[in-house]
């Protein structure tokens, strides 16, 4: 029981070997039996006609002919012997004889993956031949062509929207947060907040930027007026003496809420109205408190503490991450969007600009020649290093199983061709000898 253990715990160490289908592989398997049972019928016909000939001859009955039938059928099936042995000792001990220099491939697995790695990358991955193919490419051009096409365009933007669908979808939210917090809401609370707002109020109020502002409230405050006759009149009335008449309270608050109606007409008709003009200076001296007042500092800075530290600005993250993320992946996926547009623009005029502009594509080629000669140069080695670092993984016995299904059928020819061959050789060789010798 130990011993199966141990044999398990081997083969759980070495790599699965990658393969072919199990589909394919029983196909290569019943091709390499076909060819595999036609080298062995030759090589069982020419033992029989050896036979044959050797006890005809043995009768003293035999004619001439059957010397060279007899010479050519010995030749051939020592010849086919030969190569069964040859082609059986390159990937098992033939008749399970350990005989030396036999089973091959599971012996040397690891000095082939070694021999296979070198002979890669010293003709394969050498990086003066990799740079002279790719320039002789061309592959700017090539590119520009097919990107300069509508068609071709469509199908840039449908795979780069797709891709940028898949990794935002990919993207963690609670990483996407975070990268939210710390690069935008945090930066956020870094500059002190008055100078900044004075410096931009100052710029808003020399650009005339915040004239709207004003004529807003402007207008508000007219809208407020409209609906407050009753009520400044009553706050007229409780503000006279008990003694003064009725009809003077009366008078005396129409008049003072008609006043305030003609005033703002006043106000919002003029652009140079002293309340104007307030009203701007109040706005300068807002932006000069802002840059310049310490109190006026610190009540801001107090202010962004509490916004800053509030519940809504902390959980904003989430919310600006899922608006954002949803609005881009609609955006990507949605052919007809503004930003699937714009990359179908794009690959069109990048891909004329590559055809029509040598500057653009000398760059781009410098560019390829100078990244593939870098990758070659650095990491040819680490490539081909794969090749025999993978074959020392794999089990020997099942690696040498998988060579024989991918080579072993044309391996059989060899001993077919050995035992035509032999016969042929053997038939010259017993010709020149009774031509020569008569025996």
């Amino acid at each position: 029981m130990g011993r199966n253990t141990s044999a398990d715990t081997d083969q759980a160490a070495g790599a699965q070997l990658p393969g072919m289908s199990p589909e394919k592989e029983a196909e290569r398997r019943k091709a390499l039996r076909r060819h595999q049972a036609m080298a062995t019928s030759l090589l069982v016909i020419a033992a029989v006609v050896f036979i044959a000939c050797s006890w005809w001859q043995s009768q003293g009955t035999a004619p001439a002919w059957i010397g060279y039938l007899r010479a050519a059928a010995e030749a051939g099936m020592v010849g086919g012997i030969a190569d069964w042995f040859a082609v059986t000792a390159l990937f098992r001990h033939p008749m399970r004889i350990p005989i030396p220099h036999t089973a091959l491939v599971p012996r040397k697995k690891d000095q082939l993956g070694e021999a296979l790695s070198g002979f890669v990358g010293d003709n394969f991955l050498n990086a003066e031949l990799i740079t002279e193919k790719v320039a002789q490419a061309s592959i700017p051009e090539k590119v520009g062509e097919w990107m300069a096409q509508p068609d071709n365009a469509v199908v840039v933007s449908r795979k780069a929207g797709e891709f940028a669908a898949y990794a935002l979808r990919s993207l963690d939210p609670k990483d996407a947060e975070e990268i939210i917090n710390s690069q935008v809401i945090s930066r956020l609370a870094e500059p002190t907040w008055g100078p900044l707002a004075g410096r931009a109020l100052e710029g808003l109020i020399e650009d005339g930027k915040t004239e709207p502002l004003i004529d807003a409230v402007i207008s508000w405050g007219r809208e407020k007026l409209d609906g407050m006759e009753t009520s400044i009149v009553s706050l007229v009335d409780e503000r006279m003496p008990n003694w003064a008449p009725r009809f003077a309270k009366e008078l005396v608050g129409d008049k003072v809420y008609r006043e305030l109606v003609d005033f703002m007409a006043d106000v919002d008709a003029d652009n140079n109205h002293q309340a104007r003009q307030a009203l701007r200076k109040q706005l300068h001296q807002l932006a000069q408190d802002l840059q310049f007042d310490g109190v006026m500092i610190s009540r801001v800075e107090a202010l962004k503490s509490d916004v800053m530290g509030s519940a809504a600005v902390q959980g904003a993250a989430s919310e600006i991450w899922a608006s954002v993320s949803s609005s881009l992946i609609d955006a990507s996926l949605d052919p007809d969007s503004t930003l699937r547009k714009r990359v179908e623009e794009l690959a069109i005029y990048w891909g004329e600009k590559v055809q029509n502009d040598a500057d653009v594509r000398d760059y781009l080629d410098k560019m390829i020649l100078g990244t593939v000669s870098y990758l070659a140069d650095n990491y040819a080695g680490s490539v081909s290093a794969i090749i025999s670092e993978t074959i020392e993984r794999w089990d020997a016995d099942e690696a040498s199983e998988k060579i024989e299904l991918m080579v072993g059928k044309d391996l059989q020819y060899i001993r077919v061709n050995g035992t035509v061959v032999g016969a042929l050789a053997g038939l010259l060789i017993y010709t020149c000898n009774q031509l020569l010798f008569g025996v």
